[in-house]
This record gives structure tokens, C-alpha cells and sequence, in this order.
């Protein structure tokens, strides 16, 4: 389906939000794919309307998606973060081999406000044992065992009347977030491993859809993604985005194309059909391409 866009007066798809000339709706596979690992996107609030954005893929060509928008903390957040009312049985791995963390008590919760780039304003601890109390946040966030899932709640600080002399605040949900049991972060960090390290049935994964630069500071900015087991992929693969979009290395991958290759590492799904995807996907940065030479041509006053 197709609507007018207001900035550019040409007719906008509303599902892949690609103008109708390239819409992408029509590439993929009649039925979305079943993946059986869920999959949460984490996508900045500046990546959603990029031509080149391929978390939109992975939105259509997947049915058991989530996609949420996370925006810069500009002032402060708060983050609360529950936890079930079953305990993770006492000494339990809760990701790779020989990580074994402490089980958390029943509906324990604690909060946490931050301000711009990850800096920690204030650990609140609603319901927390005292062992837990008196531990720097990284540590306390290290110690816990979140095998039983847990959620997270993200309230965004702002302006209620900016530009004006009784300039106030006010807080805002921007997401509610359940992370289910099983789940692990793909993002590259000090602390991840391989993805093919991992000892246990992985049943949700969540990933970061931004710029590098975005993608680090949303990792900065949410603290409670150091609750989960952190896995990244080992390719030598260089991305399709290579010739389009400026990658700080040749072997960083696009959202879609990390998505489809850990759904492989991971297991469980066709590999047929996941490889659709990237087909969309080479077929999205093609006309990223052609709209370049377009305009090149058109500058330069070559004839086509």
C-alpha cells in the first residue's frame, strides 16, 4: 500500500517505507518466515526512515519480530527492571560454560538512572537483598543470574515547555521491554563470545540497529543489556553494505545480515529461507546503487 509523502510528494510504501518504485514488499517470500529464536531490534530513532535501513527486512520477512525505537538520553532516564517470582535454580549457568551467577529472589527489582552516553546518576533498589545493595553497577549487574527472563521499563526525561521561562520536566515511557527466558544480546563487546560457545537452548536474541556510533552509545546508554549472555558472530564476510554505506570496517555486517547469519549459527531454521532475505536485502542496496550512478550521471551531464 502506498501513501503520498509530504516531503517529497512521491508515493511512499506504508509497510517497507520505500518509495513505490522500489518498494521491497514484492521480493520477499509469499509467507514470512517462522523463526523459532524471537528477535528484538533495538532500532536507534535516527536509523528508521535511512533508504538504507535493512532492519525493515527483518520487521517484514519475519514474523516473530519486535521492533523498538530507543532514542539518545539527552538529559536523564530512568530504567526499571523486575524480575519473575520464580528463583533461577541455585547455581545455574546462565549462559556460556562456567559463567554461573547467583540466582535472583523472588520479584526482585531495582532501578537505574543514567545520563547522556551511560553515566550513572542513581541505583535505586526497590526489592534487593542486602548482598546486593553495596555493589557498583556493573557488578551488580554481572552477579545476576537472568536465565527467568526478566523486564525492563525505559522512562525518558524531557523538556515539558522548552524555549520558555517556566521551563519544567516531565517523564515519558518510551518502552516496555519483556525479556524472555533464554535470551541473549548479539553485539560485540569485550565480554561476548562466539555465538557457537553458547551451552543452552537460545530462545530470544535482541539486537542493535543504528550506526556504529549509535549502536555503541545505545549499548552505553542501556545498562540492563549487561544483564544478558553477550554473543557476537566470527565471519570473514564482507558486508553488502560495502559499496553503499560506510562501514569503520570491511567485516562489520548490516542488521539484516547479522540477524540471518546467527539465526544460522544458532540453528532451528531453514537456511533457504533466511538466504531470502539477504536476496532482498542485495536487491535494496542494487537500487541504492543505480539511484547513485542516477545522479552522478545527471550532475556530471553524461547521457545514459
Amino acid at each position: 500500500m502506498a501513501t503520498q509523502s509530504d516531503s517529497t510528494k512521491r508515493p511512499i510504501c506504508t509497510t517497507c517505507s520505500k518509495p513505490k518504485r522500489t518498494c521491497l514488499c514484492g521480493r520477499f517470500p509469499s509467507r514470512s518466515i517462522e523463526n523459532s529464536v524471537a528477535l528484538t531490534i533495538l532500532q536507534h530513532s535516527t536509523e528508521r526512515k535511512h533508504p538504507l535501513n535493512s532492519a525493515r527486512i527483518a520487521a517484514i520477512g519475519l514474523k516473530n519480530v519486535d521492533l523498538v525505537t530507543v532514542s539518545d538520553v539527552n538529559s536523564e532516564s530512568r530504567f526499571s527492571v523486575e524480575f519473575p517470582e520464580t528463583m533461577a535454580p541455585p547455581g545455574r549457568s546462565s549462559s556460556i560454560s562456567g559463567d554461573v551467577r547467583n540466582p535472583i529472589p523472588q520479584n526482585a527489582a531495582f532501578s537505574i538512572s543514567t545520563a547522556s552516553y551511560g553515566a550513572i546518576i542513581s541505583i535505586n533498589d526497590w526489592i534487593l537483598p542486602p548482598k546486593y545493595k553495596q555493589l557498583p553497577l556493573d557488578q551488580l549487574l554481572g552477579s545476576m543470574n537472568s536465565s527467568n527472563g526478566f523486564a525492563v521499563t525505559k522512562l525518558q526525561r524531557i523538556s515539558s515547555s522548552e524555549g520558555t521561562a517556566t521551563a519544567g520536566y516531565e517523564e515519558i515511557k518510551q518502552f516496555e521491554i519483556t525479556v524472555p527466558p533464554g535470551s541473549v544480546l548479539l553485539f560485540p563487546t569485550d565480554r561476548s563470545v562466539d555465538i557457537e560457545a553458547i551451552d543452552f537452548q537460545v530462545k530470544s536474541m535482541i539486537v542493535l540497529d543504528g550506526t556504529w556510533a549509535k549502536a555503541k552509545r545505545m549499548y552505553n546508554e542501556n545498562p540492563w543489556l549487561n544483564l544478558l549472555p553477550h554473543v557476537k558472530l566470527n565471519l570473514e564476510k564482507a558486508s553488502l553494505y560495502r559499496e553503499v554505506r560506510h562501514q569503520p570496517c570491511p567485516d562489520y555486517l548490516s542488521t539484516i545480515e547479522s540477524i540471518v547469519y546467527a539465526m544460522k549459527a544458532l540453528g532451528g531454521d531453514q537456511h533457504s529461507d533466511l538466504d531470502g532475505l539477504l536476496d532482498v536485502f542485495e536487491s535494496m542496496v542494487g537500487d541504492q546503487r543505480r539511484c547513485k550512478d542516477e545522479r552522478l550521471k545527471k550532475i556530471s551531464g553524461k547521457p545514459d
